[in-house]
């Protein structure tokens, strides 16, 4: 059994949960994750859980819904704990809050530079939808 402990964030943690994030190679110039994560906060469709091992914040998804479809944000684990199972876990506690809200449907965006992750989400059931994303900046500012 894991010792993994799976909670809702924590209120004093936002930077460990960045430097995770980083670690991981999820933060891109254009979504600054503190930022990421006030706007989580405010949400009542949202919410960032937290794997702690002994204390330590070892894995994260932010996992929210848009009234339609699940969608999971932020999958993280420590790199020296990837491959320990934890991964499996803190998604699996995503599609729990998904299925306690009546979400049928749980979805993921994966940035085309990050193709070591796909066989992770493989073995988890996840397949490949074929779709166009498509997007339009709703700022002044278009980040490059």
């Amino acid at each position: 059994m894991s010792d993994l402990v799976i909670t809702t964030l924590p209120d004093d943690r936002d930077q460990e949960i960045a430097d995770l994030w980083t670690a991981c190679g999820l933060v891109v110039s254009y979504n600054p994750p503190l930022d990421d994560i006030a706007f989580a906060r405010q949400s009542t469709d949202a919410e960032i859980l937290v794997g702690t091992q002994d204390g330590r914040i070892v894995a994260t998804t932010l996992v929210g819904h848009d009234g339609h479809r699940g969608w999971l944000y932020y999958v993280a684990v420590a790199p020296d704990l990837q491959g320990s199972g934890f991964g499996a876990e803190i998604v699996h506690a995503a599609e729990a809050w998904l299925k306690e809200r009546g979400v049928r449907k749980v979805q993921l965006l994966v940035r085309a530079t990050n193709t070591k992750v796909m066989s992770f989400y493989d073995h988890l059931g996840y397949e490949t939808s074929n779709v166009t994303v498509m997007q339009r900046w709703l700022t002044d500012e278009i980040p490059s």
